[in-house]
């Protein structure tokens, strides 16, 4: 495959307020090793999006080639709880990559107390989006609440596919995930449908218990106790064998996750009603 065009030189600095092409940066929403994300105005269509673009100095052939055969995978992936990438491409020598601006970040949503029917609405949209991409051949490899955006509709839609495994790449020179949020075999280099639903068990725990488990991930983890309070039996079993340490004992991928997920549901919300009229 041939080398994308790289554009050369110094690039101008961007801010708040600065245009690129159509788009007018509203406020830096988003910081970090590879990237930087803005929401911004398209000028023509007069509609808010978001703007992540990657820092000058990652921005080599190399990358901008393996950027597109990820975003071109990532376009297969047409699904309501999956977010869209609507443009990626230079524009005034910075690389940019356009998807809908959401109302925030289920970590940003984490900082509070979630009630049980939107953590459980959550971890079911979550879960169909991983089984979507799953039967697609996708392995996501970087699934964390800063990578799960919600919408004003309580819709919840995954992102970052591919542009996190390229981002990890090139910081980290091999390998994809971010520490703390990566079942363990991902970890020595070796990720997998499996490990994916590693990462969903975690944020799911974190959604119920109000704790984020850690290694080595032995049962009974933090605030497991709160957890038996809030969800069903069942439901624990599901989250439970999600994070076995053995890849062989969880599932299999996120939809015979999704699919166990489901089939708790009935019980779930039974249970969550008896729990209330003891209170």
């Amino acid at each position: 495959m041939s080398k994308f065009p790289v554009p050369s030189g110094p690039r101008r600095t961007l801010r708040s307020g600065s245009r690129l092409g159509k788009y007018r940066l509203d406020k830096r929403i988003g910081q970090g090793g590879f990237a930087d994300v803005y929401s911004a105005t398209d000028t023509l269509l007069g509609i808010k999006v978001a703007l992540k673009i990657p820092s000058a100095q990652w921005v080599t052939e190399d990358l901008v080639d393996e950027f597109r055969r990820e975003v071109r995978l990532s376009l297969r992936l047409e699904h309501p709880h999956i977010l869209p990438i609507r443009d990626a491409s230079f524009i005034d020598d910075h690389l940019v990559v356009v998807t809908p601006l959401a109302d925030r970040t289920l970590d940003d949503r984490l900082k509070k107390r979630l009630r049980f029917e939107s953590a459980f609405e959550y971890a079911s949209q979550l879960l169909d989006a991983v089984a979507f991409a799953h039967e697609e051949g996708v392995i996501h490899c970087d699934i964390k609440p800063e990578n799960i955006f919600l919408f004003a509709d309580d819709t919840l839609k995954l992102g970052d596919f591919g542009i996190a495994k390229v981002a990890q790449k090139t910081i980290h020179g091999s390998g994809t995930g971010t520490l703390g949020y990566m079942a363990p075999e991902q970890a020595m280099g070796k990720p997998s449908r499996r490990s994916d639903v590693f990462s969903i068990g975690l944020i799911i725990y974190r959604m119920f218990s109000g704790k984020w488990p850690e290694y080595p991930f032995e049962w009974p983890l933090p605030n497991a106790a709160t957890l038996r309070r809030r969800v069903h039996r069942d439901a624990i079993d599901i989250i439970r064998k999600s994070l076995q340490v053995s890849p062989r004992e969880r599932y299999a991928d996120a939809g015979k996750m999704a699919q166990a997920w489901e089939k708790s549901r009935l019980k779930a919300f039974r249970y969550l009603n008896r729990q209330r009229a003891k209170t």
